[in-house]
């Protein structure tokens, strides 16, 4: 089945998408940037970057770190995390279940083994 995948793009730049926020939702799942960045097959390095982007896009924090003692660091999501999560799966809710016709009458037209036909990757039929 066809699925919507959403990025928001903020005016003054910003962006919030389906990668970001799961990165959020592990994060409050596992109370660590590590944790979640290595959920994602990512390093901390590049979660914690997103993170900080997360934080300056917003007009309030949406992680926040612990530091660390004798059991360790953490993070964990604000109240505005929280929101900010909600909201956007909400989006993808929403835009899916308008969508959902006009993604089915795409899918047919799809072809069963897109690899074999050119999609992605393969020059000789190409692909969106």
């Amino acid at each position: 089945m066809a699925t919507l995948s959403i990025r928001i793009d903020f005016p003054h730049g910003g962006r919030l998408g389906p990668g970001k926020v799961r990165l959020l939702e592990l994060i409050d799942e596992h109370g660590s940037i590590s944790a979640a960045g290595r959920a994602m097959g990512m390093s901390y390095r590049r979660a914690w970057l997103l993170v900080d982007d997360l934080n300056r896009c917003f007009a309030e924090p949406l992680v926040l770190g612990q530091t660390g003692g004798s059991g360790g660091g953490g993070a964990r999501l604000t109240d505005a995390g929280r929101e900010v999560v909600a909201r956007y799966r909400s989006v993808e809710r929403v835009a899916a279940a308008a969508a959902a016709v006009d993604l089915g009458i795409l899918e047919e037209g799809v072809a069963e083994q897109a690899g074999e036909a050119g999609c992605p990757g393969m020059p000789s039929r190409p692909c969106g």
